[in-house]
């Protein structure tokens, strides 16, 4: 058997539907941690949505790893450190270690704010990946 999993996370209006987070004391609506729904080892990934007006309501930084946002739809800011930093469709933040963050939809925002968190630590990524392995030869499945 080939090492993969497939979820179907549902499309964007689906998100805010879904309960979760880390424990059940922060768990909330329009977060779903699914790197505990995937074996993922060396990756995290939340599939998250704000509605107009919503805001994380704490603050909070990581030591060890680093967080990367992908905002998809929606309008919102980020508090990063002293810093707040506008951020919609398109927008991606890279926020390292001991950074201090925290984010909302904006009450004027045309619709909810969803965005992806992808966390990842360990070691130092390649600027090459240099684990890959290349087949020219192998036909394409379709």
């Amino acid at each position: 058997m080939s090492d993969y999993q497939v979820l179907e996370m549902g499309g964007l209006d689906e998100w805010r539907e879904h309960y979760g987070g880390f424990r059940p004391t922060t768990s909330r609506d329009g977060r779903r941690v699914v790197d505990h729904e995937l074996a993922m080892q060396y990756i995290g990934l939340t599939a998250n949505a704000f509605e107009p007006g919503e805001q994380a309501g704490y603050w909070h930084a990581h030591a060890k790893i680093e967080e990367l946002y992908v905002f998809l739809q929606g309008r919102g800011q980020m508090g990063l450190d002293d810093d707040v930093v506008d951020v919609g469709p398109g927008t991606v933040v890279r926020v390292g270690q001991g950074v201090w963050r925290t984010w909302r939809c904006l009450p004027d925002s045309p619709e909810e704010l969803r965005w992806l968190c992808i966390r990842a630590g360990g070691y130092a990524l390649p600027e090459f990946p240099d684990d890959s392995e290349r087949d020219e030869h192998r036909p394409s499945p379709w």
